[in-house]
């Protein structure tokens, strides 16, 4: 492997999905931290699968979060190019992309996770009962809490389904689960410090993870998380035990719902999280002595010994 300073490295950004707008914000912040640091640093618009890499590029660094970038599209092309990337590879990338193919997992694994049904929205919708409310439905294959309904009420549930018909056919129900909010970045074999979530009302949804693309809502972090030890122990194991579940390489972020009585539930493995300097995975990265340039070119390390 060439040294890190003589790296040409391409930083794939936008992507086609519903997170396009949070991904350059990504893209734009892993360049600065790029740069000076390898060899050269260029940012790609990636719209299809039709982008161009400038000549030369020794890896793709990939920032793009959602649709086609954490879904295994992008891995396939890249792969196809011969080209190294960044993160994991294309078929964990598939399964933790698939909420429903990663309960399965998690399930088999002996990975903590909330009770779940699959609804199929391919019928007449009004005719589908209401499931265990209060309950959480989400879209199986979105990314950022997009679609997701928190049903507290039976008359919540109709409209939900109609909202999440417009993303496919079928839907994830879960048992609500009422506690914290916490996530926890994977780093390599290491699970960093726990962060606790706190919206400042309502639920961690697209609003309050980037208030700056609506100019409403807002969350407030805390890192590492205001736990007894045993139970942030017991957050981190599980959350490392889900990304290994899922077969993740290099790096990701795990979703956490901590209960009343202190027991932790996996909701979800992120295998492209934000990537901007105050983004979460960078925010626990710093509490163990990483700065955020430190984080981007650990990520390239270790995804060119894979």
């Amino acid at each position: 492997m060439k040294a890190i300073e003589s790296l040409q490295v391409a930083v794939l950004g936008g992507g086609p999905g519903s997170e396009r707008e949070v991904s350059l914000a990504s893209s734009r912040a892993v360049v600065e931290a790029l740069t000076g640091r390898v060899g050269s640093v260029t940012f790609v618009d990636v719209r299809d699968r039709h982008f161009l890499v400038p000549e030369g590029t020794d890896v793709a660094f990939n920032a793009i979060h959602g649709t086609y970038g954490e879904d295994g599209g992008l891995q396939e092309e890249l792969e196809s190019r011969g080209l190294p990337y960044t993160g994991a590879r294309r078929a964990s990338s598939r399964l933790a992309f698939d909420k429903i193919d990663s309960k399965k997992r998690f399930a088999e694994a002996g990975v903590s996770s909330p009770e779940w049904e699959v609804m199929d929205l391919s019928g007449d919708l009004s005719r589908i009962d209401p499931w265990r409310v209060p309950c959480v439905i989400k879209p199986p294959r979105e990314g950022s809490s997009v679609g997701v309904h928190i049903v507290r009420e039976a008359s919540e549930w109709l409209p939900a389904l109609i909202d999440l018909k417009r993303f496919g056919k079928d839907a994830l129900a879960e048992v609500f689960v009422s506690g914290k909010e916490l996530t926890v970045g994977i780093v390599g074999d290491q699970a960093l410090p726990v962060i606790h979530i706190q919206p400042r009302s309502g639920f961690y949804d697209m609003s309050n993870k980037y208030p700056w693309l609506s100019n409403q809502g807002g969350t407030d972090y805390f890192c590492p998380a205001d736990l007894p030890v045993e139970v942030a122990a017991e957050v981190q194991r599980q959350a490392l035990a889900a990304h290994q579940a899922l077969g993740v390489e290099v790096y990701s972020r795990v979703d956490v719902l901590l209960d009343g009585d202190l027991r932790p539930w996996v909701l979800e493995v992120n295998t492209i999280p934000g990537m901007t300097a105050s983004s979460l995975l960078p925010k626990a990265a710093r509490a163990v002595g990483l700065d955020f340039s430190d984080l981007c070119v650990k990520i390239i390390e270790l995804s060119l010994n894979i």
